[in-house]
């Protein structure tokens, strides 16, 4: 896998034509103070669509207000809620990216530019922390340990399971994605890896979050994170694994 240098510019369209339309999906829970920070950072041109799972801080009108596309999503889980994101995209690129603020949504330039030249069908964020705190040990223990199982299972020589990623919407509705907790993001690169797709993995910079992590953030949260995934990896094969 590659690492590339990211810049905040709006993607090239492929040989000249149109440039493409892109949907960035934030999961969203009580993050109303990332939400300014976020948002200023998403290209020009791109939809944000804010899927707010049940904030009891107003982030759903911050978003609003911030001129983002508001989905509610009332089952609670972060697959959930990116699910909802995606059913709802319309764009022809759906990206997806944490709405905390340790993430930064112009990162996503050059994985949409990926995607859009053929060259990858799934692109993925590593994570790089910058500044203390900005991911905890345990939180990268877990990680590393799913890595591993994720290679063992699929071949893949990954380094993370972040959140930011972007990939062509109608193929990721073709994926048939169930997992409505924290698997979702690991049966999303299962899945893609079952059906041949090409994923790529480039560094991007991850920074200590604004407010208190509901997943990563305590050590039960990221037990119950590398449970959901580990289900995830014993499930049973997907249609295209199982075709002659």
């Amino acid at each position: 896998m590659r690492a590339v240098t990211t810049s905040p510019s709006s993607p090239e369209p492929p040989s000249g034509g149109p440039a493409p339309s892109v949907d960035v999906v934030l999961p969203c829970l009580d993050e109303a103070a990332a939400l300014p920070w976020v948002l200023r950072r998403i290209p020009p041109g791109w939809r944000a669509l804010v899927v707010d799972n049940g904030s009891t801080d107003g982030s759903g009108r911050v978003a609003r207000e911030l001129g983002a596309t508001v989905v509610r999503e009332a089952r609670r889980g972060f697959g959930a809620a990116c699910h909802a994101g995606l059913t709802a995209a319309t764009a022809e690129i759906v990206c997806f990216c944490d709405c905390d603020a340790s993430l930064d949504p112009s990162d996503l330039v050059p994985f949409v530019d990926e995607v859009c030249s053929g060259a990858a069908d799934l692109v993925l964020g590593r994570r790089r922390p910058k500044g203390r705190g900005a991911w905890p040990p345990h939180a990268r223990a877990g990680n590393a340990a799913l890595s591993l199982l994720l290679r063992r299972r699929t071949g893949l020589r990954l380094r993370d399971l972040g959140p930011l990623r972007a990939a062509r919407r109608e193929e990721l509705l073709a994926l048939d994605l169930t997992d409505r907790r924290s698997g979702y993001p690991l049966e999303m690169v299962v899945r893609a890896a079952d059906a041949g797709w090409r994923i790529t993995e480039h560094d991007v910079p991850y920074t200590p979050r604004t407010g208190a992590s509901k997943v990563t953030g305590t050590w039960r949260g990221t037990y119950r994170a590398v449970r959901d995934m580990s289900r995830v990896l014993q499930g049973p094969p997907t249609r295209e694994e199982v075709t002659p």
